[in-house]
């Protein structure tokens, strides 16, 4: 019967039509599940080689003998890093703000988020006697990310970051 091998070639193609359908569907998701996976491993991996080189500077400095900086606050100290009421020999010794607290500063007082290149220029132009580079700033957000005081935000290909 001729009518029946039509009907049974289009129920076939049918079949494997959806069948081939459903295949391109589940890849496509596990493509974007596999991408998630690979952007979190990447600034994972970001923020472990950030860390890696901050121990590696500090493991070598104290091999050197090279006397590390103190927290802006230390107990017992003053703002300038001195102990209570005692000044050097040019006086009061002023303390560099770091890039990190520098970074956090400005991701706080931002209403929205903003690219490392954006805070890269906007530091740049508050602080021109500093050289800061827009690598370096990037290095330190995913760090502040990896810490979980900063958080990420993708927009398209390009990534804004926003105070946690």
């Amino acid at each position: 019967m001729p009518g029946t091998e039509a009907t049974t070639t289009t129920d076939l193609v049918t079949h494997y039509s959806a069948q081939l359908a459903s295949d391109l569907e589940r890849n496509a998701e596990e493509q974007d599940g596999i991408r998630a996976e690979l952007e979190q491993l990447e600034a994972r991996l970001s923020a472990l080689q950030h860390n890696h080189a901050v121990l590696m500077t500090m493991r070598q400095a104290l091999e050197n003998g090279i006397p590390l900086q103190h927290p802006s606050a230390a107990p017992g100290g003053n703002m300038t890093g001195g102990a209570p009421g005692r000044r050097g020999a040019g006086g009061p010794k002023q303390r560099v703000p770091t890039l990190v607290s520098l970074i956090r500063a400005h991701l706080g007082e931002r209403s929205g988020p903003c690219s490392a290149g954006e805070v890269a220029a906007t530091l740049s132009e508050a602080h021109p006697d500093r050289a800061i580079k827009t690598t370096v700033v990037r290095t330190t957000l995913e760090g502040l990310v990896a810490r979980g005081e900063a958080r990420r935000i993708k927009k398209g290909h390009s990534v804004h970051y926003v105070v946690a």
